[in-house]
């Protein structure tokens, strides 16, 4: 059983004899992501995470596979949230820099890339279980299931403020926000509240007001803009304000959350409802989280890299550390070996506690983690988690309601790889 926290074994290991044998060969693990763009508020602070990990570990002497120790090497590349520039990453860093572990955001950014991947065995991470499929037997969801903990949020609303009856959603057309709206479709009705309006948009091609003013208009208790992107969450919000809208508010992130409390009020974004903590949220202190001081890493990554703390600056390092947990336990960096061992470890300890490998009867393949997910609301101008929420336990109960919602979003793995175009007909008209 490996449940030992990243900082835990780098403490640990300096009070051991370092007496294995050194090497400068590096192992190369690769970051496919956006660096830059409207989604690269849920890329480049991921590199910012990973490039801090990197430094500690090699400090602490490095990854010991059987009796060396080798240094770590994180090799980005931006793909912007562009499938053919993904494809050349991938091509890239597989066959010029031989990355033994490929992190990616996912979505639209995999499509391209995942038959050559899934070909050369490449052990890839994605943050979104819904790229899953049996066919990639190497893409692994170890660290964030979006958008499957978005029902947390939903089920903490339900059973604290049962005054919220109705709602209005909204997402982009994409591989982001198509399974972002399904899950939140399924979690509302869930909890019994009603969807008075959702609107799917077009990223590129849609003012703010085409958005929001059809939901305002709905007299909602409620809006949520769903898995939306950051710049769009901030214009959308600051409408809502502007228009004198005085409901609640939900969204899956809310990265530079500060801001929107600067350009609105403290009053207008209390008890805001969203899924990412600071990590000098003292909830963590008492949880078992993948660094065994959260608030030492987040108070490293903020003076390091001041204001560009978002959703993913921890979410690759989690990744990371229970890719290094399985490299030294196994004594390899074969893929192959490296994923039974993860697949072995029981139970795995992701982000916020034990989790279990799930996924087969929506996905095809049982290769997401899913545990507790925190629900973060603002209190008084700051994020904090109010409760951390089960998801296994929300599944327990509704598993075919979210499986319901994911067919008719097109989202089901069946759906995606056998008839693409023809669900997206379907879908956009």
């Amino acid at each position: 059983m490996l449940t030992s926290s990243f900082a835990y074994r780098i403490a640990m290991s300096s009070l051991l004899p370092n007496d294995q044998v050194g090497t400068d060969e590096a192992i190369k693990i690769g970051f496919l992501a956006p660096l830059s763009g409207d989604v690269s508020s849920w890329g480049l602070p991921g590199l910012n995470g990973c490039r801090l990990w990197q430094d500690w570990l090699n400090q602490a002497g490095g990854l010991l596979i059987g009796a060396r120790r080798y240094p770590v090497e994180i090799v980005p590349f931006d793909c912007g949230y562009d499938a053919d520039r993904a494809m050349a990453g991938a091509r890239h860093l597989v066959q010029s820099e031989n990355v033994k572990l490929l992190m990616m955001l996912g979505g639209d950014t995999l499509t391209k890339a995942r038959r050559f991947l899934t070909e050369n065995k490449v052990l890839t991470s994605t943050l979104l279980p819904s790229d899953l499929s049996p066919d990639t037997r190497y893409l692994i969801s170890p660290s964030e299931v979006h958008p499957l903990y978005n029902v947390t949020g939903v089920d903490w609303l339900a059973r604290n403020h049962q005054s919220v009856r109705r709602v209005a959603l909204c997402s982009q057309k994409d591989a982001l926000g198509l399974p972002s709206i399904a899950t939140y479709r399924a979690a509302f009705e869930a909890a019994g509240i009603n969807v008075v309006k959702d609107v799917l948009y077009d990223p590129d091609n849609i003012s703010v007001a085409d958005i929001v003013q059809p939901m305002l208009d709905t007299k909602p208790d409620l809006i949520c803009w769903c898995t939306s992107y950051t710049p769009m969450v901030n214009e959308m919000t600051e409408y809502a304000h502007a228009q004198g809208y005085d409901g609640k508010i939900m969204s899956c992130t809310l990265d530079d959350y500060q801001r929107l409390v600067a350009r609105t009020s403290m009053e207008f974004m209390e008890g805001t409802i969203f899924q990412f903590p600071d990590f000098d949220d003292p909830k963590l202190a008492r949880n078992s989280t993948f660094v065994n001081k959260p608030s030492t890493f987040f108070k490293e990554y903020n003076t390091r890299y001041p204001g560009t703390w978002s959703a993913v600056s921890w979410e690759y390092v989690a990744i990371l550390d229970i890719w290094q947990a399985a490299v030294e336990k196994v004594a390899s960096v074969h893929p192959v070996s490296v994923m039974a061992t993860m697949k072995q470890m029981d139970p795995v300890t992701h982000a916020f506690g034990p989790a279990r490998w799930w996924g087969e009867s929506v996905f095809g393949i049982d290769n997401a983690l899913i545990g507790d997910w925190p629900v973060v609301t603002i209190q008084s101008g700051k994020a904090r988690i109010t409760e951390f929420v089960s998801i296994s336990d929300w599944l327990d109960k509704h598993e075919k309601l979210f499986r319901h919602h994911m067919k008719q979003m097109g989202q089901l793995w069946q759906q995606r790889i056998e008839n693409p175009e023809q669900m997206a007909t379907a879908i956009f008209g």
